[in-house]
C-alpha cells in the first residue's frame, strides 16, 4: 500500500532529453509522485521558487542556463532537496555541484530505481522517515551543541549555518566521536549507498564542515583524517 506522505511529495525535474524525462516522470508518477518538467534552465529558476517542490532533480547540460547556474540563482529562494543528474565525465562539475552546497547527485545514464532510492533518501533527510519518531535527542560536545529537534548546531554560542548533509553528516561524526569511521560507514548512514573507491561526496562534506566549524584544513585537530581508514571525530578538541 502507497504511504500517503510519499504521494504528496512534489519532484521537479529539469532535463532536456525529453525522453529520458518522459522514462523518469512516468516512473516517478507510478510511485505517487507529483512530478514537474521544465526542459529549459532559464524558464526553470522561476517555476522552482514559484512551485517550492520537495526535490529537484536538476540536469547540468540545459539551453538556456546550465544546471550549476540554475542551482545558484535557486539556492536563496528554496530550502528542498537539489539531486543533480551528471554524465560520467563530468567529475569536475560533480564536485562544482556539491561545493555549492546540492545534495546528491546520479550519473547518467539513469537507472530509475537508483535514482528512486536517492530520492527516498533525501525525502528522510529532509522530512524523517514516517516508520521513525522525526524528533531526535540533543547534545553537546565542548564548546558543540547539537540540537537534532531544531536541526541547529551552535559553536561557543554561535550559530552554525549547516546544509541538510552537512548537519546529517556532523550528527553521524558526532554520535561516532571517537571512533575511526570508513566512507562507507558514511555514505551508507547518510546517503544510502555504497562507496566505489572514486566519490568525492564524504571528502568534499568533511571540508566543509571543517571550514564552518574552525577546524584546520592543513592540520585539522576537531575532525581528523585517518590515512586509508576514514575519519575520527575528536571529543576532546571541541
Amino acid at each position: 500500500m502507497m504511504n500517503n506522505k510519499i504521494e504528496q511529495k512534489h519532484l521537479f525535474l529539469v532535463e532536456d532529453d525529453q525522453r529520458l524525462a518522459d522514462l523518469v516522470q512516468e516512473y516517478m508518477e507510478k510511485q505517487g509522485f507529483l512530478v514537474s518538467h521544465e526542459i529549459r534552465g532559464d524558464l526553470a529558476v522561476d517555476r522552482i521558487v514559484e512551485a517550492q517542490p520537495d526535490i529537484v532533480i536538476l540536469d547540468l547540460m540545459l539551453p538556456g542556463l546550465d544546471g550549476l547556474e540554475v542551482y545558484k540563482k535557486i539556492q536563496p529562494h528554496f530550502k528542498g532537496g537539489v539531486l543533480m543528474l551528471t554524465a560520467k565525465d563530468d567529475d569536475i562539475d560533480q564536485i562544482l555541484g556539491l561545493e555549492l552546497g546540492a545534495d546528491d547527485y546520479v550519473i547518467k545514464p539513469v537507472q530509475p530505481r537508483v535514482l528512486l532510492a536517492r530520492i527516498h533518501a533525501l525525502l528522510r533527510r529532509y522530512y524523517g522517515s514516517p516508520d521513525e519518531p522525526n524528533v531526535k535527542r540533543s547534545f553537546e560536545v565542548g564548546g558543540l551543541s547539537i540540537n537534532q529537534a531544531a536541526r541547529q548546531v551552535t559553536l561557543s554560542g554561535l550559530e552554525v549555518d549547516l546544509t541538510t548533509n552537512e548537519f546529517e553528516l556532523l550528527c553521524f561524526l558526532a554520535n561516532s566521536a571517537g571512533k575511526v569511521i570508513s566512507r562507507d560507514q558514511i555514505l551508507h548512514a547518510v546517503r544510502g549507498i555504497e562507496y566505489d573507491g572514486l566519490d568525492r561526496w564524504v571528502d568534499i562534506r568533511i571540508s566543509r564542515l571543517r571550514k564552518k566549524l574552525n577546524d584546520s584544513s592543513e592540520h585539522p585537530q576537531k575532525i581528523k583524517t585517518v590515512w586509508g581508514k576514514g575519519y575520527l571525530f575528536v571529543k576532546d578538541a571541541w
